[in-house]
């Protein structure tokens, strides 16, 4: 069996994750509320560990994506929910902040070459009034739309990669893409990879929650809300 080397939080593995301590890591400017994620949970010290790799091997397309977002593991460290005036299309913060979101767009952009600022804002041009309207916006914004969790959500829904929600492990396969209700109300998402708990029970998931991109145990230390497996090619 495969096994890979990371840095990760120390105590992350064990027991499901750590417990959530709720910081807010700075002041949100108002009324911008990038990803509704912008709660950083205390994290320890990152140390190496060896994890072991999923029996079922991942799909090609799914090792491209878990491969794109592990190489931003040690590259993001910093949680920055700041509002930003991107390029367009493939706009980009500097790799090293960024927020749950990012990590998506960077991997789908990496692996497929498959750019989320631009085909979200494709489709919230095409039908404006089937994505949320929690902030009053009367148009699209390419600089921050697609690194908003419920626009994503609303995204992948509409490219028919729901998937059932389920507390069954086995049901979450690597490449899926989860979202998640943390304290506060306030969403966040991951990518499920092919890597598994010290206990073999659970796979571990890739994300940025407030201390950088890291691989950690926490598929279910937070309420699921989606459950998405978006394919480009496929479902796009």
């Amino acid at each position: 069996m495969k096994r890979r080397e990371f840095l990760i939080g120390a105590g992350c593995v064990a027991g499901g994750g750590l417990a959530a301590t709720a910081m807010i890591p700075g002041q949100l400017e108002a009324g911008l509320q990038i990803a509704q994620d912008a709660i950083a949970y205390n994290s320890p010290p990152l140390v190496r560990i060896n994890f072991q790799r999923d029996p079922l091997e991942a799909e090609p397309w799914a090792e491209k994506l878990i491969s794109a977002a592990e190489d931003q593991i040690g590259i993001t460290v910093i949680y920055d929910p700041a509002y930003v005036g991107l390029s367009f299309p493939n706009g980009d913060l500097p790799r090293e902040r960024g927020v749950c979101t990012d990590v998506l767009i960077r991997a789908y952009r990496d692996a497929f070459d498959f750019d989320l600022q631009e085909e979200v804002n494709a489709d919230m041009t095409r039908d404006f009034r089937a994505y949320p309207k929690i902030w009053g916006l009367k148009r699209p914004d390419r600089n921050i739309d697609h690194r908003r969790v419920p626009n994503l959500r609303t995204f992948f829904e509409r490219k028919a990669a729901s998937l059932p929600l389920s507390n069954d492990p086995s049901d979450y396969l690597p490449g899926d893409i989860v979202s998640q209700m943390l304290p506060g109300n306030l969403p966040h998402i991951a990518i499920v990879t092919h890597y598994r708990s010290q206990d073999g029970k659970r796979p571990l998931v890739i994300h940025n929650i407030g201390a950088g991109t890291r691989l950690e145990d926490r598929l279910f230390d937070f309420p699921i809300t989606g459950h998405y497996r978006f394919r480009p090619g496929v479902n796009s």
